[in-house]
């Protein structure tokens, strides 16, 4: 029993190790590759079923196809968020400077994904609704998501002291997850023109299977993505904010 116990202690501490943001700094830089080729098999595929694989749909023809790449990124938005939000709140509860880097490591990415699908809606919207953008509950509320984005990076750039930037920026961060149910219930719970979910967990998928093979590829694609661009960026936030300590002064001298 106390071999299992010994055992289950080291795991713990090797964890632990890794909030350590000079020990996470290698172990990301080995992860990065991974992600990238997995980013590209992913989308090589998902690419490939979404568009020449999948059948054309009976009612918005050919034009639907832009949901093999709104949707992922929607989705990817609303987890992005959370995951920020949750990094963020982790920093600020235990006052781990690793947290707060992931969580603005995060920022740009999820804004990035906000806009694409609100960019990707709007092409899809034009052709079925006959217009570009509509005061949508859906809509708004995604519109709402890219302004916390924005307003996380923001705030957190206008604050010199890193510390007070991300107590302020975990603050925005949590009490803007309120908005991701919003997001999400805001076609059950208002009149929308939004179409509903075409995936859900109790009930059938309500498309094609090769279809939903597409978009399930391509949200595989965008997640790796997302993991290999945020683990990028948290390591060049790691050496902007440890550049006063030895060991990133050794990296440099290593590189040099």
């Amino acid at each position: 029993m106390s071999n299992v116990n010994n055992f289950s202690n080291s795991r713990l501490i090797n964890w632990f190790k890794l909030s350590s943001p000079s020990t996470f700094y290698p172990v990301a830089g080995k992860l990065i590759p991974i992600f990238w080729i997995l980013t590209a098999l992913f989308g090589i595929a998902g690419l490939w079923v979404s568009f020449f694989v999948a059948p054309v749909d009976a009612v918005q023809g050919q034009g639907y196809r832009i949901i093999f790449i709104h949707v992922p990124a929607s989705w990817m938005s609303m987890f992005i968020y959370l995951v920020m939000a949750m990094w963020a709140g982790l920093g600020l509860v235990f006052n781990t400077r690793l947290s707060a880097m992931m969580a603005q490591a995060l920022a740009p990415i999820g804004a990035w994904m906000t806009f694409i699908s609100l960019w990707t809606g709007a092409f899809w919207g034009k052709p079925m609704w006959g217009a570009w953008w509509v005061w949508d509950a859906r809509l708004t509320s995604e519109l709402i998501l890219l302004f916390l984005y924005l307003g996380f990076i923001a705030l957190q750039a206008s604050i010199d002291n890193p510390r007070r930037a991300d107590k302020a920026g975990a603050i925005l961060a949590l009490v803007g997850v309120v908005n991701i149910p919003v997001i999400y219930f805001s076609v059950k719970w208002w009149n929308t023109l939004h179409q509903g979910a075409s995936v859900s967990l109790t009930k059938s998928p309500a498309m094609a299977q090769t279809m939903l093979l597409g978009m399930l590829l391509m949200a595989l694609c965008f997640w790796m993505y997302s993991i290999a661009v945020g683990l990028m960026r948290v390591r060049t936030i790691i050496l902007e904010r440890e550049s006063h300590t030895d060991w990133v002064r050794q990296l440099d001298e290593v590189k040099n």
